[in-house]
């Protein structure tokens, strides 16, 4: 999928075409179960954007169920637990089954998924 200048640029070059040939000249598509093709017009429409500039508000990265905006903060429950929950995996784009080391400094802890840049 082209993103940024590239994707302008793209735009441009591909000049009076349709809609859908733009959206997947452009990468944006996606198999189906069926092996049948899906257009991805929002992304591309929200890359679109993106690329020339005009925000939409938080990306859904930092969104957690329901659009709900990430916190960034979590409570300790009364079992001593400390949970994070699903939307905060799903921005670090962990699965089941996912290691991550856990780094202890003074008065913080550190959660790093095994194998990424910054556990190196």
């Amino acid at each position: 999928m082209l993103t940024g200048p590239e994707l302008l640029a793209k735009v441009k070059e591909l000049g009076d075409v349709s809609k859908s040939e733009l959206v997947r000249e452009c990468g944006y598509v996606s198999t189906k179960k069926g092996g049948t093709e899906r257009l991805n017009f929002t992304a591309f429409y929200e890359a679109l954007l993106s690329a020339k500039g005009v925000s939409l508000g938080a990306d859904s990265a930092g969104r957690g169920k329901g659009g709900r905006s990430l916190s960034y903060v979590a409570t300790v429950q009364g079992n001593g637990n400390l949970l994070v929950g699903k939307a905060y995996t799903a921005v670090l784009d962990l699965k089941p089954g996912d290691e991550i080391e856990i780094k202890l400094g003074r008065k913080q802890i550190k959660l790093i998924p095994l194998g990424s840049p910054e556990e190196e």
